[in-house]
């Protein structure tokens, strides 16, 4: 199948025209102009669109109503379903804190829908989490590491049978530099979030394998002039990817764009934190064991003040990057790209890291005002508008 449109972004460049060609799932290879031969039956001549890599969202909750925490089929499968049709082409499914046996259950159930192909892998968000920090978690499920089982973490990745690739630790914790060790021992991701630490605790934890910060600025003690804290820390190394959730709600934009200067176009991720409620009316839903309240899109825990994840999609902050990024079109077209699908496949190890021969055919084809119009995975079209 070939494929053209009036624009292309692989993730490392802009094409004006530009083709991608797709053979049983796999971009076999894609150029700028004429495409190799001429199209025909079976192809798709998009002409004024934009056809981007599928998104990739490293932290998330659910959607459509469905919530990973529930860790069922029929709830995982309309979270996933939701959000393809926002454009997201791999997903991996985030945790809220959780009692022992609770987490042992949900990371058994998730990892099979991994090893089917469903999620791309699971994210525990807790419940190694500073109590003062705890956002939209339980605070009777949050835990010290290793404390007070020294085993949970070990038995709760050999549950998950290599599919976490992400935990969320704070440093300041007892036992939180051993954890982080024993996370990136096994091969996933250790990230800092949910946190009070200090500065050198966070640089602590960035040297013990650390490379990802949770929802940058959310959840995180706040930037002070004699104390920069976790934020500083992570935003100054290059070692670790930032991420941030680009809904117009959890940060102003001039965070997200002098985030964006200070670190460069390849170490920020944009994620959604999406629970249930996105891409639903607003009601009341529930973030694991926590009453949510949802009221003009903004999802807070029921009685509080306090945000409860967001109800984006990717395609919602993929608009948000090009919106608030550089000035020349172009350039706004390929960070968004970046931030939304190359940057947190490479943070989380995930195959799929732009478009480009050999890889796995993911695209989403935008129209003139970047609404989703056709979204492909592994080659098949799951949306079509």
């Amino acid at each position: 199948m070939l494929i053209t449109a009036d624009t292309l972004v692989t993730g490392e460049e802009v094409l004006h025209p530009g083709w991608v060609a797709v053979n049983d799932g796999t971009v076999t290879g894609l150029g700028q102009g004429a495409p190799p031969r001429p199209t025909g039956d079976g192809d798709l001549v998009l002409g004024e669109a934009t056809v981007v890599p599928g998104f990739v969202d490293m932290h998330v909750h659910g959607g459509g109503g469905g919530a990973f925490p529930v860790a069922t089929d029929e709830e995982t499968a309309t979270a996933v379903a939701m959000h393809a049709a926002h454009g997201t082409t791999t997903i991996m499914a985030s945790l809220v804190s959780a009692h022992p046996d609770e987490l042992l259950r949900e990371v058994d159930v998730l990892s099979g829908h991994v090893r089917d192909g469903l999620i791309g892998g699971i994210h525990l968000e807790g419940p190694w989490l500073a109590p003062s920090k705890k956002g939209a978690h339980d605070p009777t499920a949050l835990r010290q590491p290793g404390h007070p089982d020294p085993g949970e973490i070990t038995r709760v990745l050999e549950a998950a049978r290599g599919t976490v690739r992400m935990v969320t630790v704070a440093p300041e914790l007892d036992g939180a530099m051993d954890a982080i060790r024993q996370v990136v021992d096994t091969g996933a991701v250790a990230a800092v979030g949910h946190t009070d630490a200090s500065y050198e605790q966070t640089l602590a934890a960035i040297d013990a394998g650390a490379r990802v910060g949770t929802h940058l600025f959310n959840a995180m003690r706040p930037v002070h002039h004699r104390e920069p804290g976790p934020v500083t820390a992570l935003v100054e190394d290059p070692r670790v990817t930032v991420e941030m959730i680009g809904d117009g709600v959890h940060l102003h934009p001039s965070l997200y764009r002098g985030v964006c200067e200070l670190v460069g176009p390849d170490r920020v991720t944009l994620v959604t934190d999406a629970m249930a409620a996105a891409g639903m009316p607003d009601g009341s839903y529930r973030l694991g064991t926590l009453d949510v309240d949802v009221v003009d899109s903004v999802a807070r825990v029921a009685g509080t003040d306090t945000i409860a994840g967001s109800t984006a999609t990717m395609d919602q902050l993929f608009r948000f990057a090009v919106d608030h990024g550089p000035a020349d079109p172009d350039a706004a077209l390929l960070q968004a790209v970046r931030q939304t699908s190359v940057n947190p496949a490479r943070a989380v190890g995930f195959p799929t890291a732009g478009l480009h021969a050999g890889g796995r055919a993911d695209l989403v084809v935008l129209d003139a005002g970047l609404q989703v119009q056709l979204v492909i995975r592994g080659g098949e079209q799951v949306l079509a508008r």
